[in-house]
């Protein structure tokens, strides 16, 4: 035998196996043994082996990042700091909510029980109403007798007389009196533990349910968002794109902020609403979150006057007139684009001397 045989039979070698394109994935291509396949010989000459390319691996890439993280949830910038600020503001506690609000309307020295239902009417009667109208009206219901039994027995014209001018006050009788027949029914005179049976309640929302929980049970269940807090929250952009609803506007807030405030944040907001950032124009120039805020100085649209008033822009008797600068000898700068346009009414002045000329129909004759 040749000497180079005996060689390469010693050493064990066997070539690497030749992979064609056309085989793999084919039915022609079956491997028969370890190292060894079958194709077919009068297409193998003329087709490039593979094996050079499968036998690269690619190695595993690992993503780094220069010490920042993503966000895990979305949160608004500055949130912190303008909360900081509300806090500040609304350090003294003397907004109506802090002295006429529900937690400062029942009967401290009531049972428990009575003195949560009385909770519980407070946020009926506050739906739509001023917090001084509603203290008021709690504070006769008191007198009456403000408990469960009590309330079923009134007839309906006493119980109207007895809260209104609240907002809706007839059909805040009607839901007093449903909602009292179930609470004596179902409850035992006891007002329910939890959001699901609160809402089952005539006349009671989400917002009512979870202050209830807060305020009579001391339990925090979600964020009582009322019309205060649902236009802060938009103003101040708490809500991601905005909210159109209160209850779209609690949603919002409880997935960014923490649940340690979220009994803080209603009493917080509802007396800034109150006393700073107003519904109609609030008062930006002395509020702490003036640079923050991304509505601020943004006045609110006012009412469009009517036909015939002094601002009406179609009034005969106002033009607008253009002050320039320089022209009541002040020496005023130049002004710059946003000067406003001032309105003067346009002096009438009559001569005593010249009495005022009648327009004289001119008279036809027919001949």
């Amino acid at each position: 035998m040749p000497q180079n045989v005996q060689h390469t039979s010693s050493l064990n070698f066997c070539p690497p196996p030749l992979l064609y394109l056309a085989d793999i994935g084919s039915s022609r291509f079956r491997r028969s043994s370890i190292g060894q396949s079958q194709a077919e010989p009068d297409k193998a000459l003329s087709l490039l082996p593979l094996a050079p390319i499968l036998r690269r691996r690619r190695g595993q890439v690992k993503v780094e990042y220069d010490g920042k993280e993503e966000p895990k949830h979305w949160e608004p910038p500055d949130w912190s700091k303008q909360l900081g600020h509300v806090r500040q503001m609304r350090s003294a506690r003397n907004a109506p909510v802090d002295l006429m609000g529900a937690e400062k309307c029942y009967d401290t020295h009531a049972p428990d029980e009575v003195r949560r239902y009385q909770v519980l009417v407070s946020l009926m009667l506050s739906s739509q109403t001023r917090d001084q109208v509603t203290s008021a009206a709690l504070q006769r219901l008191r007198a009456h007798g403000c408990t469960v039994d009590n309330i079923v027995n009134t007839d309906d014209d006493t119980l109207g007389q007895l809260i209104y001018p609240v907002g809706f006050w007839k059909t805040k009788v009607k839901y007093l009196k449903q909602t009292s027949v179930m609470l004596q029914r179902e409850f035992r005179g006891d007002i329910p533990n939890t959001v699901e049976g609160l809402v089952r309640l005539p006349g009671v929302g989400p917002k009512m349910a979870h202050l209830a929980m807060d305020i009579a049970w001391h339990q925090v269940s979600g964020i009582g968002v009322d019309t205060h807090v649902h236009r802060i929250s938009n103003r101040l952009g708490w809500t991601r794109g905005g909210t159109k609803k209160p209850e779209e506007t609690r949603k919002a807030l409880e997935d960014w902020l923490p649940r340690d405030l979220w009994s803080e944040i209603n009493w917080l907001l509802v007396g800034f609403g109150q006393q700073v950032c107003l519904p109609v124009n609030p008062l930006c120039s002395v509020c702490l979150n003036q640079h923050s805020c991304p509505s601020a100085h943004q006045a609110s649209p006012a009412k469009r006057p009517k036909a015939g008033s002094p601002r009406s822009p179609h009034s005969p008797k106002t033009s607008r007139v253009k002050l320039e600068p320089g022209s009541l000898g002040l020496g005023l700068p130049p002004p710059s684009s946003a000067t406003p346009v001032k309105e003067e009414p346009l002096a009438t002045t009559f001569s005593p001397l010249l009495p005022r000329k009648r327009k004289s129909k001119a008279k036809t004759f027919s001949t």
